[in-house]
């Protein structure tokens, strides 16, 4: 019993450390691209569609008051919502706001999954320019006197790709 209750306060206050840092008016707001920074500056911020106005106290606030999801990136609120995954060290991302906090890490960096429901390890990559996925290895041979060489599916040798990691 006692054990279930610190972890219940410690999942607490993780969340409101996280609720708290994300909400500081000094920091861009989770889910929304650097350069529309400036855009969300503002005290009075409009809809991207133009449809109406609404208080900087009312983004993210998980009630959707633009059509067009403007005060939500960084919730699941508006089904025309878009969030923005930073990635640091890879490539950055774009998800429908459906996918925050859904208990799928989609964002390599975890940055979606902010709830604390779900902790997301980072798994993005350094050297952002380098697209990595997931992919099935097929082993091929060109002859018996040659090494196996291992090739994606797109036919691109994967020692080609770990030397140019290596530089």
């Amino acid at each position: 019993m006692a054990t279930s209750l610190a972890l219940i306060t410690c999942l607490y206050f993780a969340s409101l450390y996280i609720h708290l840092s994300y909400s500081s008016p000094s920091r861009l707001p989770i889910g929304i691209h650097p350069l529309d920074e400036k855009y969300y500056d503002a005290e009075l911020i409009k809809c991207k569609d133009g449809s109406k106005s609404f208080t900087r106290d009312r983004l993210n606030d998980n009630f959707c008051d633009c059509a067009d999801g403007t005060d939500e990136p960084g919730t699941s609120a508006c089904p025309a919502g878009r969030f923005y995954c930073r990635n640091t060290g890879s490539t950055p991302a774009f998800l429908f706001s459906s996918r925050v906090n859904d208990r799928i890490c989609d964002c390599c960096d975890g940055s979606d999954e902010y709830g604390g429901t779900v902790i997301c390890p980072n798994t993005c990559i350094m050297g952002g320019n380098i697209l990595y996925q997931r992919t099935n290895y097929d082993s091929t041979t060109s002859n018996l006197d040659s090494r196996n060489s291992r090739k994606t599916k797109s036919g691109i040798k994967m020692e080609d790709s770990v030397q140019k990691l290596r530089g």
